[in-house]
């Protein structure tokens, strides 16, 4: 089993980086090692040759801009960060998971990808995807037991933080892409509200809902992170209170009972009960709000939409390479083309509806954040899949941001993940309460004799 024992979270390690207490080539030299001790079994990262030489040089560059010590050294300066391989990075090749002609998805930087280097951030290497973050899986295996999936698509970025290769890493969820890898691999993932990271220079899977996010050890380092990454961040009192219909207050948390949540295996549910009822016990004010009797209604019009844009997305690529594309994108593609443009528009209309309700039963239920397993249980023992992205899809679908917390394990000693789910819009609440919530399922793990996170 790999841990984090050792490792340094962001936090820690930005913090030495920009003291100067430690050296970005350093750094640098921590990150190869551990790539090369770790990855050739749990192969988090596309292959690169001569990554130690760029990466040292990128360092050495950055060293020589400004002075020594703190002053002026920017939020990530030094930081070894990954990025998922549908982001394009000026110097490395794009490649999606996929078998088509780098050449062919070639594209100018993602500006996400500059905004981590303005950040002083250094770019470790690309992490592996599911093919064009649909379902195919790559060769990323889970950390914690490697006969395990990852989860997918973001499946390399998530193992890579939770194997110690690097403390940030940056993915994208189009349902379920950032938050399932998070909980099968035992991290902190967040999906910012849709919208909040501009996709420019990213692959895009199905537009409506595509949406970047970003992997660190805990809530501080994703606190860290998102002001660099998210447009128009805007800093809190540590309570929530840069909300500005909400004070600075612990948050009422919302159960979406019904349908939803019997999709949860009966572990995940378990699970979940000992997790609220632990908040409950810490003070938090859990209501039980029944929503999304329509679930499987709101599944089909997800699908419809995303394999209709998927489709699209593809229409060129596919037909040049349609003999390079693996199965399961293949089928998507597929089905996508058999969806016309009525029922595509129907689904729209039936999104906006459900986005609508489900906010109208949010505030009449006083919630500020949903709590949910943020998967249907462990990671499977099934490298051919991702996992399903059922417990993220209504959330993804009506474009809110998440969180998904480590909180525990599975009888079988594989991670289990808590999702907090907020408001549109107000990702800075949701990170801002999420650290209570972290400290709560902190001191549950311990109480109960549960392996708390290794770091």
């Amino acid at each position: 089993m790999t841990t984090l024992l050792g490792c340094r979270s962001l936090v820690q390690e930005a913090a030495a980086l920009r003291s100067g207490a430690d050296d970005p080539a350093d750094a640098v030299r921590r990150t190869c090692d551990r790539i090369d001790a770790v990855d050739p079994r749990l192969r988090a990262f596309v292959p690169e040759p001569g990554r130690r030489a760029r990466l040292l040089a990128a360092a050495r560059e950055l060293a020589a801009a400004g002075p020594p010590g703190s002053a002026g050294r920017p939020a990530l300066y030094g930081v070894p960060v990954g990025i998922k391989d549908i982001v394009h990075v000026d110097g490395l090749p794009t490649r999606a998971g996929s078998a088509l002609p780098p050449e062919e998805l070639a594209g100018p930087q993602a500006a996400v990808v500059d905004r981590l280097r303005a950040a002083g951030a250094l770019i470790a290497g690309k992490t592996v995807t599911a093919e064009f973050a649909v379902t195919a899986p790559g060769p990323t295996r889970n950390p914690h037991n490697p006969a395990h999936t990852p989860g997918g698509s973001s499946s390399g970025s998530a193992a890579a933080v939770a194997a110690g290769m690097v403390p940030l890493a940056v993915g994208t969820q189009t349902v379920g892409s950032m938050i399932r890898p998070a909980a099968y691999c035992g991290v902190v993932g967040f999906k910012p509200s849709y919208g909040r990271i501009p996709l420019a220079g990213v692959i895009p899977n199905a537009l409506s809902f595509d949406t970047l996010g970003c992997y660190a050890t805990d809530v501080a380092g994703i606190a860290l992170a998102a002001p660099v990454l998210c447009d128009g961040w805007r800093p809190t009192d540590g309570d929530g209170a840069a909300d500005a219909d909400r004070p600075g207050r612990p948050p009422v948390l919302g159960v979406p009972s019904g349908p939803y949540l019997e999709r949860a295996d009966d572990e995940a549910r378990r699970a979940f009960e000992a997790q609220r009822t632990a908040l409950a016990a810490a003070g938090y004010e859990v209501r039980e709000v029944p929503v999304m009797a329509d679930f499987a209604a709101i599944v089909e019009q997800l699908f419809t939409m995303n394999r209709y844009e998927v489709a699209r997305a593809h229409a060129q690529w596919f037909a040049r390479h349609a003999a390079l594309y693996r199965e399961q994108t293949t089928a998507a593609i597929r089905e996508g083309r058999t969806i016309g443009d009525a029922a595509y528009e129907t689904a729209r209309e039936r999104r906006a509806a459900f986005r609508e309700r489900l906010a109208a039963d949010g505030a009449d239920a006083g919630i500020d954040l949903w709590i949910t397993p943020a998967a249907t249980g462990p990671a499977p023992a099934d490298l051919t899949t991702t996992g399903t992205s059922i417990m993220c899809l209504p959330w993804s679908n009506a474009g809110l941001p998440s969180l998904s917390l480590p909180a525990g394990r599975a009888a079988n000693g594989l991670p289990l993940g808590l999702q907090l789910v907020g408001r549109s819009g107000a990702d800075e609440a949701l990170l801002s309460w999420a650290r209570g919530v972290e400290r709560v399922l902190n001191g549950a793990a311990g109480a109960t004799g549960a392996p708390t996170s290794e770091r």
